[in-house]
């Protein structure tokens, strides 16, 4: 990928040392290949075969040359390729077509090569973190800022302390410098691509002409060599970063799995940097992981309009858009969702009331009596017995369910408030799967009803209720004395449309809530609760838009698997997203994530948690073993 097309650089320099027989060419300025070409985790200068070089300059053959005609570069300074593989020291071959000559070492060198004598100034280009230490352009990453803009120091090359921000400095002989450097981002590579494929990349963003001010070269520089540095570049989320004016001049908007692309002067691109989550944590580099969302849009009633949106296409469409939001914000811990339209997003009826709730939450023992009720033309009876628990009365009546050829699902939930036992629920489906309407006998209510007149039990003290979802007037949430377990009617939802995947995060985007102004709630792994990892969202979550992120900031509880935020006991700050009340839809609004959240998400999502949401999506790209001789790298549920 190229910023910019341009003539290669030429800059006069004596010939003394030139024989006056061969050809001599001006300067040729080239830079050194110490990045990652073809963005495979392995140094050009270590890397044997480069799929696709940005950098290096053409070598035309002699048109007669013997078949065994020696490599003239010592691979100390130099490397040659043709093609994609790298030669070697001994004769070049029957080699067809131009090589490439890439530059090891910065500074000036004379190189007889076919006849031709060039002059070449190398240019190394490194990158440099706010502690002053250097970021390997192969085995690192640029990382998206966590931080809010703010402008840079007076002295460009002074440690700024920012985790994030990276200065490039160039290293050559001081007439080859250029004065500016110019930056490209891409998106991500599209998924499952590999080395040997196009790159099929799109440029989202240019900072062009970044200032290049003279600054002490590092250490073990070189004699004769200098060195000049940019301010520190900051990778951003989004425009609103981008276009702050404390740091628009120094801000370029990435993506998570994409790549920034480096420019000298007026040249074309020729070193790229992966984008990944934090280049240091406790947890070691992050580098990109995946979680996968499934999102449910419920309509109000069957058949009736999408939760959100003036058609089906633009709800689906609006939806995705928050996905994206989401990528963006979460890409500051390496974690992405996916591709926008990937995400697997479908507009549902509210389900039919095919849960059978065991307990009705309250959770007593039972008396004694009989649970009946009416599920697909089938007549379901169980009696009941003195001391039985709910979870015991509900695996009878899950057989009794079965020998009419249906199936059950059971799932105990937790114990909620002043509860003697936790209820266990039951949804009823045919073999097909789908979900089958319950119904009391006499009388199809739709809710809690007994024996006789209409009663789905007569136990006097275990109830036995259908659960119903009736979004008319809104959702009924969870409080803090059923935060564990939700709501009837939130269970009655969650569970009838669960697809059985405990790595999957539910999204669930509903018409209102009923009863306050909530507009978004979790349910997490560590409550240990019969429902895990689920979002449930209202259409007011979107017109909140950018003020308060909701989808990014209840996937932050299901990933954080934390169900506070850390306002409530700490300090208030509302540039964090998973501040509890912050609304703001600046670049200071609730935006940032600490790389400490950062390192939570991974202990208690990631590949090697109990949950396990998250799994490995390294940005490096594979490259056929075949060809490079190597394996592939892989690398309180409060609401808003």
């Amino acid at each position: 990928m190229a910023l910019a097309l341009a003539a290669l650089a030429v800059v006069p320099w004596p010939i003394a040392r030139a024989d006056s027989a061969k050809v001599v060419t001006p300067v040729e300025i080239m830079v050194v290949s110490s990045g990652d070409d073809d963005v495979d985790g392995v140094s050009d200068l270590d890397d044997r075969e480069i799929e696709r070089a940005a950098s290096g300059l053409e070598i035309p053959l002699p048109a007669k040359r013997p078949s065994s005609l020696p490599n003239p570069v010592d691979d100390v300074d130099f490397s040659l390729f043709a093609g994609p593989k790298r030669l070697g020291s001994g004769p070049i071959g029957a080699v067809k077509g131009p090589l490439r000559l890439e530059a090891r070492v910065p500074g000036r060198h004379d190189l007889d090569l076919f006849g031709i004598h060039h002059r070449i100034g190398a240019l190394l280009v490194t990158a440099v973190d706010g502690r002053g230490r250097r970021v390997d352009f192969a085995t690192s990453h640029a990382s998206l800022e966590r931080t809010p803009p703010k402008p840079s120091s007076s002295d460009p090359a002074s440690p700024d302390g920012d985790p994030d921000a990276l200065r490039f400095v160039v290293t050559g002989h001081p007439d080859d410098l250029p004065t500016t450097m110019s930056f490209g981002s891409t998106e991500a590579l599209a998924e499952g691509a590999r080395a040997d494929a196009p790159l099929g990349m799109v440029t989202l963003d240019l900072l062009r002409a970044v200032p290049l001010t003279e600054t002490p070269c590092p250490p073990g520089t070189k004699e004769g060599l200098a060195c000049a540095t940019t301010v520190p570049i900051r990778a951003v989320m989004d425009d609103l970063d981008r276009q702050h004016p404390l740091s628009s001049s120094r801000s370029i908007k990435v993506e998570l799995g994409g790549l920034l692309a480096i420019a000298l002067g007026d040249r074309p691109s020729e070193i790229t940097l992966r984008v990944g989550g934090p280049r240091e944590s406790a947890v070691g580099p992050i580098d990109r992981l995946r979680a996968r969302l499934r999102v449910r849009l419920v309509r109000l009633d069957k058949g009736g309009p999408p939760p959100l949106g003036e058609s089906d296409a633009d709800a689906i469409e609006r939806i995705r858009d928050e996905v994206e939001r989401a990528n963006m914000i979460w890409a500051g811990c390496g974690v992405s969702f996916g591709p926008r339209n990937a995400a697997d997003v479908k507009i549902v009826d509210p389900p039919p009331s095919a849960l059978l709730s065991i307990g009705c939450d309250v959770g007593a023992p039972a008396s004694g009596g009989i649970v009946r009720f009416e599920a697909d033309g089938h007549a379901i009876q169980v009696s009941t017995l003195p001391g039985q628990t709910p979870e015991s009365v509900a695996r009878v009546v899950a057989r009794a369910i079965e020998k009419a050829g249906l199936r059950a699902t059971i799932s105990d939930s937790a114990a909620i408030g002043a509860a003697t036992y936790p209820s266990t629920d039951i949804v009823v489906r045919r073999a097909s799967g789908e979900p089958v309407a319950l119904r009391a006998p006499k009388a199809a209510l739709g809710g809690a009803s007994s024996v006789p007149g209409g009663k789905v039990s007569t136990d006097a003290s275990l109830g036995v209720c259908i659960g119903h979802v009736d979004l008319a007037d809104g959702l009924s949430h969870f409080t803090d004395a059923n935060a564990i377990a939700g709501t009837l009617e939130e269970r009655s939802l969650i569970k009838t449309f669960d697809d059985g995947d405990p790595a999957t995060i539910e999204v669930f985007v509903v018409p209102s809530f009923g009863g306050d102004s909530r507009i978004g709630e979790s349910f997490i792994f560590a409550d240990g609760g019969a429902i895990k990892d689920v979002v449930v969202q209202d259409r007011a979550s979107f017109r909140a838009d950018r003020a308060s992120f909701t989808l990014a900031h209840e996937l932050g509880h299901v990933l954080l698997d934390q169900p506070g935020h850390p306002d409530d006991f700490g300090l208030d700050t509302p540039t964090r997203l998973m501040d509890a009340d912050a609304v703001n839809a600046s670049a200071f609004g609730p935006r940032r994530l600490q790389v400490a959240e950062c390192e939570r998400v991974v202990r208690q999502s990631g590949p090697d948690s109990p949950a396990r949401l998250l799994t490995p999506w390294p940005t490096v790209r594979s490259k056929p073993e075949a060809a490079s001789g190597r394996p592939s790298p892989g690398s309180a549920k409060k609401p808003r």
